[in-house]
């Protein structure tokens, strides 16, 4: 458990609307790479919606599809503890037990995690609205916490003594 200081817990709205934040963010990068590689989301063929695996070109496509939110999300968790939405809402993702950032490992297990918080009609995320430290199950599985930023947690503490 985070010890020292009072901690705030970032709650239900603010993470719900960092997420909205990140999925346009991410989904506008990913349409405009997409748009310059000549890659089209939709079916090539009268197939049914769905992945196409019509040729060799498709199977980085699909990989990309799903591997590319996965390792960005990732990164930005350990490196910068938080997805953008989450930090332009004073927001980051640490360690439940010493508020530490998160490591690789805890990092992907928090993002497998997503999967169990979704799948009971996204109860998961909703718990975040009633948890007294406002934990998802995923937070719960991968023993992490989101908390409003802390100055001698950000990415750059000593930047600002730099300039005052």
């Amino acid at each position: 458990m985070i010890r020292g200081a009072q901690v705030q817990y970032a709650g239900f709205w603010r993470r719900a609307a960092a997420s909205l934040i990140d999925t346009l963010i991410f989904g506008l990068i990913i349409g405009v790479a997409w748009a310059l590689l000549g890659v089209s989301g939709a079916p090539q063929t009268g197939a049914a919606p769905g992945p196409q695996l019509t040729n060799a070109a498709s199977i980085p496509v699909l990989l990309a599809q799903n591997l590319l939110p996965v390792l960005i999300t990732v990164f930005f968790w350990v490196k910068f503890l938080g997805t953008p939405g989450k930090l332009l809402l004073g927001c980051q993702v640490v360690d439940a037990r010493s508020g530490a950032r998160l490591n690789v490992a805890q990092a992907i297990l928090r993002y497998l995690a997503y999967f169990v918080s979704a799948l009971p009609l996204g109860l998961g995320f909703l718990w975040v609205a009633w948890d007294k430290r406002k934990q998802g199950f995923h937070d719960k599985i991968a023993k992490t916490v989101v908390v409003m930023e802390d100055a001698s947690r950000a990415p750059l503490p000593d930047f600002e003594k730099d300039w005052t």
